[in-house]
């Protein structure tokens, strides 16, 4: 596998990567098919694994590589990482006080962003999900395109690790979208629909960071730490609260840690 992608341009590496994460989401709403409720303790356990996931993701497959691309910065290299990620949070937060959306396990009264309760809670809770997907695919996307200026095929393993890192924790999101709506009468088919539909920003997103950095490496520390910032703002805003608000505060945090050290395991042992 690692020859086929040396082959392709980081462009359409960037593409194939979020291909498999879209898919991912696709089949954690497939388990609407099998079943109409999943056990409450069980989706946050994948919850608060998938914020696992992306916080470490965050810093091994982001952060790190940025501080240490920034080596010789006359600021210092601290700089672009810390300046990239408090400008990806503040996009997130930006786009979370404008996007309509809703969380997981909330009452539509509480629904987020400009006039949310004109809109159906399914439309806004596939705005929620997909508000997650637009970091994650600009991650993927931007760890590609930094292959464009010389990457290693170690970089390359890396990049693919930070692509089945997300992979995993966005099969939770896909059942954390499909399974409220097929438990409030929707069809299957479209409990489906809408559940995988939330993962189709990556792939955009991801062409978009990857086609960015790519033509414009003085911007690649930057842009690898705003990817980061926007994912952790993710997590502390809505994955995490998501994850506990129903008791079960213990199973969440345990299971993110369980994230946590897998993805550090991929990441430090592939990449």
């Amino acid at each position: 596998m690692i020859a086929f992608f040396q082959s392709l341009n980081p462009i359409m590496q960037a593409l194939l990567a979020t291909l498999f994460t879209w898919g991912m989401t696709a089949l954690g709403a497939a388990l609407v098919f099998a079943t109409k409720t999943l056990n409450q303790r069980l989706l946050d356990s994948m919850l608060g694994f998938a914020g696992g996931v992306m916080i470490a993701a965050s810093y091994w497959s982001l952060l790190a590589p940025a501080i240490e691309m920034s080596e010789g910065n006359p600021v210092g290299n601290w700089f672009p990482a810390a300046l990239g990620f408090l400008l990806g949070g503040v996009f997130l937060w930006g786009i979370d006080k404008i996007l309509p959306h809703l969380h997981p396990n909330t009452a539509i009264g509480e629904a987020e962003g400009v006039s949310p309760n004109k809109r159906k809670r399914s439309t806004l809770l596939v705005l929620a999900i997909t508000l997650h997907n637009i970091p994650e695919g600009l991650a993927v996307g931007i760890a590609f395109g930094a292959l464009a200026n010389g990457g290693t095929e170690a970089a390359l393993v890396g990049a693919l690790t930070l692509a089945l890192g997300i992979g995993i924790q966005n099969f939770p999101e896909g059942v954390a979208v499909s399974m409220p709506l097929r438990g409030e009468g929707m069809s299957r088919r479209k409990s489906f629909f809408y559940g995988q539909f939330s993962g189709m920003v990556e792939p955009i997103a991801a062409v978009l960071g990857a086609f960015a950095v790519a033509f414009v490496e003085p911007l690649l520390p930057y842009a690898l730490s705003f990817a980061a910032g926007a994912m952790i703002f993710v997590v502390v805003e809505e994955v995490i609260p998501s994850s506990q608000e129903k008791g079960n505060k213990d199973l969440a945090s345990m299971s993110l840690m369980f994230g946590f050290v897998l993805m550090m395991i991929l990441d430090v042992a592939l990449g």
